[in-house]
């Protein structure tokens, strides 16, 4: 009587197959986090320079990254919102094209924002993050 031939699979591969399922799921994690923010390109903003001198800001686009604060101030043209930039609020002008976005108070926004004359800061896209 012939014996059949045993082909049990090697313990080895299956410790190569979880290895390479976990490498890949943390590469997929990473590129998230680098692929889905929409301002990657611009660059961010630092509130401590802002203080320094905002003139040198001034005329630049900047990505800022906060959780808003009180509404400060309403008028028809915007509203005045104090956003914390690690722990610096920073006063930013949401103008009333920007309306259709429901702000909310301790939430956390990307800006891209510009730095005007005088320092003002005026946003000038917002998303959720």
């Amino acid at each position: 009587m012939a014996r059949r031939a045993s082909s049990s699979t090697n313990p080895i591969w299956f410790i190569v197959v979880a290895v390479i399922a976990i490498a890949a799921i943390a590469g997929g994690w990473f590129l998230k986090g680098r692929v889905s923010d929409p301002y990657r390109t611009t660059p961010v903003f630092q509130a401590t320079e802002y203080y320094k001198d905002s003139n040198s800001l001034r005329g630049n686009t900047y990505k800022l990254d906060g959780v808003v604060g009180d509404q400060l101030h309403y008028t028809k043209d915007g509203r005045l919102y104090a956003v914390e930039d690690d722990g610096n609020p920073v006063p930013v002008i949401v103008p009333q094209n920007l309306n259709d976005m429901n702000i909310r108070k301790g939430q956390r926004y990307l800006f891209r924002i510009e730095v005007g004359d005088k320092g003002i800061i005026r946003a000038l896209e917002i998303k959720e993050a």
